[in-house]
């Protein structure tokens, strides 16, 4: 059962599949694990991650194309909710109605792109998406009637996932449970359940051939796969998946804006964690999305304890200071990328499999 859930494409080493299962399990009881508000909201950004980067990586680790308008297609999931929200009032049809909407722009749209642009080289096609997303973000901030412009969209979530619903009164359970946990859980849902058909569709003969074409796309094209029809579906499978993260994020914000979105510093993430993860392994976006979530809302934390572990000492007070954790998180990421370049996965399955290799050697 669990090897037809996975698509027959499991982990491969011991010690990743432990990492696995210990964060499924942390992410599925996060709101009865760590009750907190910060944590609870840590826990949701990176089910919402987990998913936006396992959408590029299957372009960019399976295909081979390098996009910088993975973000305009998780702002187009997240606008496509709020603005149905806010103008047809708060309830389950505004979300699916914004949510489909959403969906259809975004396959047009990724359609288009696929057809016009990968034509060409992959330095050209990375440069078009980078002005199809910088044109997008100036389109949001300046349509204000409908986006809300620089400030965004404040909406209401339908009255169930409301933080103030009180599931645990309603139904007279022994722990706290309101709209917000119940939110969480649907993010859960929604992230497991896409993130397996989407190790079902790398684990695929279509999934085959994409990898064929990242690894020599001359010679599957003389096989006779045609290159455009075969990244044109990758490029809209993509974002139609990055387009549900942003409507989950949405849906969990009760917010959407340009900054939370459709900024560069986003794209920048997802590039970062896919790297970190490593690239080609759909499990490196679970991996690599949460350390890079937890670095970043709990170095300040570490930093500051560090710095008061260390005061009264010479120089290291002002390099361990919670302001500089910015240029740590740069740190860590240069010796991630130098001790794992090809990502945590990538090399913890390099080990297993040179460690099997050995022993059949000396046997």
């Amino acid at each position: 059962m669990m090897l037809r859930l996975l698509s027959h494409d499991l982990p491969r080493n011991r010690l990743l599949a432990l990492a696995l299962v210990l964060i499924v399990l942390a992410l599925a009881l996060a709101p009865l694990l760590f009750p907190g508000s910060k944590a609870l909201g840590v826990a949701a950004k990176m089910l919402i991650f987990i998913l936006l980067v396992a959408s590029y990586d299957l372009l960019l680790g399976y295909t081979g194309i390098v996009s910088f308008a993975h973000t305009m297609f998780f702002g187009i999931g997240a606008y496509g909710v709020a603005i149905a929200s806010s103008k047809l009032g708060p309830g389950f049809a505004s979300v699916g109605i914004g949510l489909v909407l959403a969906l259809v722009a975004s396959l047009l749209l990724s359609l288009l792109i696929g057809l016009f642009s990968l034509r060409v080289k992959a330095i050209f096609f990375a440069m078009i998406t980078l002005a199809v997303a910088s044109a997008f973000q100036t389109l949001a901030s300046q349509l204000s009637e409908f986006t809300g412009g620089e400030d965004g969209l404040t909406f209401k979530n339908p009255q169930w996932l409301s933080p103030s619903f009180e599931w645990s009164q309603m139904l007279g359970l022994p722990w706290e449970l309101d709209g917000r946990h119940l939110t969480y859980w649907l993010l859960f849902v929604a992230v497991a359940v896409t993130f397996l058909c989407l190790l079902r569709v790398v684990n695929s003969p279509f999934g085959r051939v994409l990898q064929a074409i990242r690894e020599n796309d001359f010679r599957a094209e003389a096989i006779g796969y045609r290159l455009v029809v075969y990244r044109t579906l990758s490029n809209v499978i993509s974002a139609a998946v990055a387009t549900l993260a942003g409507a989950l994020l949405a849906l969990w914000l009760r917010y959407t804006g340009p900054d939370t979105t459709l900024s560069f510093e986003i794209m920048l993430d997802v590039l970062l964690i896919v790297v970190i993860g490593g690239m080609g392994t759909l499990y490196g976006a679970i991996v690599g999305s949460v350390l890079f979530v937890l670095a970043q809302n709990y170095l300040q934390d570490l930093l500051k304890l560090a710095n008061t572990l260390v005061d009264g000492l010479p120089l290291l007070p002002a390099v361990m200071t919670p302001d500089r954790w910015l240029l740590w998180l740069g740190v860590l990421f240069v010796l991630s990328v130098y001790h794992f370049p090809t990502g945590i996965v990538g090399r913890l399955r390099a080990w297993s499999l040179a460690r099997r290799m050995g022993q059949r050697g000396a046997s």
